[in-house]
């Protein structure tokens, strides 16, 4: 162990030193970027080796055609939000469930689901869904607990089902396809999607009070034959959905012109609700350059950080610290999983996905599951495990994103410990779908082998 210790002392102390800097709440772009420099310097790393750094980064992130998808996807998303989309479908589905016990929840569950598959950022989803659900929510009877949890759940979705930045990024560490990537998240994304709305289902069965029926004397404003509103509120965002998945599945478009396909259809859907204004504009344009900023600004930092921990043996040192536990493939595997959803409770996932994914992905592209499967399936399968994960990372205390997203929400109507209480079940939930990805590799590898 002292062996171990003296010959990777740099690396153990770069590690020990970003997780100080993380729980010091110093932004991690500067961090991770600031301790591959002092490092380099630290561990007497020669001037011209940081000139590969810069190569790599110009080289891998800023001329990689793949991350252009990112800002498109993000503008795709936060028109969509402008567009009144999701209002107008959350009140059809209300109307369509409404006498069904825990129907608005299922309601909120079934929008999350569509709008993950339109949009994929997380912070727009949470905030939208909790802006449109959780006042008639509230007003209709359901507990807390139930209306906080579901929201924060559904609204994480988007982060897995495609088209996710998630993945377009793990794409690009991982150097594989992306559009593997999409086909492979597809089903696991609908099956935590199902496994919410069952849940609330057996639940509104079992605890009544928990989900109220909506009042049956309530007035409906809308009017509309309900088989008219569905199709009119759904046909949008299935046929964007369409257009989108299905260029990349069938081959038609790269993940980013697909991407720029998305970013015109939601032009087109806010055209169509006249909600495309110079305002609604303006302001997704700006929180699209604010998120791909910090996007790319973690992704600089990370791209220095891991090539300076990797001259001074931090992979080495990572591949023998897994491999030396004596485990197998699936205990190794089982203790990566266990790795990466403990970093959750204190990292972003762009952070995991940057620091972790490139040390760990070498070892497990070397690993016999027994089914089959090496190098880049193989890490396709891996890449979901790790994403449906991560979700649970916005979820979890203290540092859950969606929570806080919710917390502001509520305005101080709702507790935090209300809000950490309700995302237990729905936490759980993920754990479930991802040990059934686990046992059942198929979930994850059916439609890329179907769709090649």
């Amino acid at each position: 162990m002292i062996e171990f210790i003296q010959e990777y002392n740099l690396a153990i102390l770069m590690v020990v030193a970003l997780l100080v800097g993380i729980f010091s709440g110093y932004p991690v772009a500067f961090l991770l970027g600031g301790l591959g420099i002092a490092f380099a310097f630290i561990g007497d790393i020669p001037l011209p080796f940081l000139g590969t750094v810069g190569s790599r980064i110009f080289g891998g992130v800023i001329e990689n055609w793949l991350l252009l998808a990112v800002p498109l996807f993000v503008f795709m998303g936060l028109m969509l939000e402008q567009s009144g989309v999701a209002k107008n479908l959350l009140l059809t589905l209300q109307r369509l469930l409404g006498r069904t016990p825990g129907g608005l929840a299922v309601s909120v569950a079934i929008l999350g689901v569509v709008m993950a598959a339109s949009t994929g950022i997380i912070g727009a989803s949470v905030v939208m869904l909790g802006l449109l659900a959780l006042p008639v929510m509230s007003k209709q009877g359901y507990r807390p607990e139930m209306a906080c949890g579901v929201i924060a759940a559904s609204g994480t979705l988007g982060i897995l089902i495609p088209p996710s930045i998630m993945l377009v990024l793990m794409g690009s560490i991982l150097q594989i396809s992306v559009g593997a990537l999409f086909k492979a998240a597809l089903i696991p994304g609908l099956l935590l999607g199902g496994l919410y709305i069952l849940y609330v289902l057996t639940t509104a069965a079992l605890k009544p009070e928990w989900a109220p029926l909506a009042d049956p004397n309530a007035v409906d404003a809308d009017t509309t034959p309900l088989a008219l509103a569905l199709v009119r509120d759904l046909l949008g965002p299935v046929v964007l959905i369409a257009a989108v998945l299905g260029s990349i599945m069938a081959g038609i478009a790269t993940p980013t012109e697909a991407a720029a396909i998305g970013a015109g259809g939601s032009l087109l859907l806010a055209a169509v609700a006249r909600q495309l204004d110079l305002n609604n504009l303006r302001n997704a344009v700006r929180e699209t350059s604010r998120t791909s900023a910090m996007i790319l600004f973690v992704v600089i930092g990370a791209t220095c950080f891991s090539v300076v921990f990797k001259r001074l043996g931090g992979d080495y040192m990572i591949e023998q610290m897994i491999t030396g536990t004596g485990l197998g493939p699936y205990g190794l595997l089982l203790l990566l999983m266990g790795l990466i959803f403990v970093l959750g409770f204190f990292l972003e996932w762009i952070e995991i996905s940057f620091v972790v994914l490139p040390l760990v992905a070498p070892v497990v592209e070397l690993l016999d599951f027994g089914f089959g499967l090496s190098g880049q399936g193989l890490l396709v399968w891996f890449a979901i495990l790790v994403a449906i994960n991560l979700q649970t990372s916005f979820l979890t205390p203290p540092f859950g994103y969606a929570l806080f997203y919710l917390k502001g929400i509520t305005q101080g109507e709702i507790s935090i410990g209300t809000i950490y209480r309700s995302i237990i079940p729905f936490v759980l939930l993920q754990v479930t779908g991802l040990t059934l990805c686990i046992v059942f590799p198929s979930l994850v590898l059916w439609l890329p082998g179907l769709m090649p």
